[in-house]
């Protein structure tokens, strides 16, 4: 029995049109001038609008951050935080994807404790009190608002920088599967496979515990009966309400275990070729199943189980048992992943993706040197994380 010492820090607010709530919300923590960080994107669908009606019928002052990449950087923090200190806010809302709310979690390290980003790389770095912060995703994949860690980019070195502290955590999550339903078919796609990457590495980690399994089997049982359904119907809110949920069960579950190797190898594909985290991921996710599978199959039989229930139901989960996945074991499991992520019309190689053979070495040596690697059921050594690159190339 491994001992944990579990402290939710997060509320959690669900459900249709709940963004309409987000000023109530905003305004009960004490708010009065809000900081909301939101991509291009998501101000075009009129989502942002829509919050920041809601803080201002509150009463609250708004202003709008929206100038960061895909996945943010140092720079885009700094530029975050200069705009934080003109502004003066006593909230951050976080509206968008997990790079609107990794990119706010950021911006309230630095506008908080001062310095740059690169000083909280790391656990506990900061020492000072931290803004409230809301977040409201409007994808469902990193479960970024059920975490204390952001994760930022070097902008000069391009090594993604976990940033972890519990008084970053937000005080509200706002889950409104509505807000989910214009994503693009690639975007729910990408965040998607994302989150069953979570679940299944949470699930076998080695600081795994009997809080995180549960959340863990919970995000399983909704991802694994739901992305197909979303990708094929988008307009699906049931459906949508199931992916939100589990992405935000798996960021708890992230919470209360960390990840393993396929994030420890995707972080190095992202940083030298730019591959979209959530492809990166599914590339490597089949191949670190099967290197798991020598020590974890027992913890990845109990999601088999979950999934070979759920296959009658009315979601399907892809057909699981009828294509013969629920009684082939750990190399079943990794076939499912495949096939989910083959419907999803993600690469299936590196080499489709532009990586270059004789760059697997350096990517390997990059990928031993990932945080969430140390956290993998099963240790690796250099071959190990060369072999696994290998497999995907």
């Amino acid at each position: 029995m491994i001992p944990f010492d579990f402290q939710p820090r997060t509320r959690i607010v669900f459900g249709a049109d709940k963004i309409d709530e987000l000023g109530r919300l905003a305004f009960d923590l004490g708010a009065r001038r809000a900081l909301v960080v939101s991509d291009a994107g998501v101000i075009e669908t009129g989502h942002t609008q829509r919050g920041l009606d809601a803080l201002q019928d509150a009463g609250l002052d708004t202003a709008v951050f929206q100038d960061f990449r895909e996945n943010p950087t140092t720079e885009d923090v700094e530029r975050g935080a200069e705009l934080a200190v003109g502004w003066e806010p006593d909230l951050l809302v976080g509206l968008g994807g997990g790079s609107s709310l990794d990119c706010a979690k950021g911006i309230n390290f630095v506008y908080s404790n001062g310095g740059r980003m690169q000083d909280y790389w790391g656990v506990d770095k900061a020492a000072l009190p931290m803004l409230p912060m809301i977040a409201v995703p409007t994808t469902a994949g990193t479960g970024s608002e059920t975490q204390s860690f952001a994760l930022i980019s070097d902008a000069e070195t391009h090594v993604k920088m976990a940033c972890g502290d519990k008084k970053a955590a937000c005080r509200i999550a706002l889950l409104d599967p509505q807000l989910t339903v214009t994503q693009p078919r690639r975007v729910t796609a990408l965040t998607g496979i994302d989150a069953l990457a979570h679940t299944l590495e949470t699930q076998v980690t080695k600081p795994r515990n009997l809080i995180s399994q549960t959340f863990s089997r919970e995000a399983w049982r909704l991802l694994a009966a739901n992305f197909v359904a979303v990708l094929d119907d988008a307009e699906n809110l049931e459906a949508r309400c199931g992916m939100q949920l589990g992405a935000c069960f798996a960021g708890l579950a992230i919470e209360n275990s960390m990840l393993g190797a396929a994030h420890a190898l995707a972080n190095p594909l992202t940083a030298a070729y730019n591959i979209v985290h959530g492809e990166a991921v599914a590339l490597m996710l089949p191949h670190v199943i099967r290197f798991n599978g020598v020590t974890a199959a027992a913890r990845y039989e109990e999601l088999l189980r979950e999934t070979a229930a759920m296959a009658g139901g009315p979601s399907g989960a892809t057909g699981f048992a009828e294509a013969g996945f629920a009684g082939a074991g750990v190399e079943g499991l990794a076939r499912f992943i495949e096939r989910v992520r083959e419907h999803a019309g993600l690469a299936g190689r590196l080499a489709e993706c532009g990586v270059e053979r004789d760059r697997l070495p350096k990517l390997a040596e990059e990928a031993a040197k990932q945080w969430t690697g140390t956290f993998n059921p099963r240790d690796l050594t250099s071959a190990d994380w060369l072999q696994l690159y290998e497999q995907a190339w």
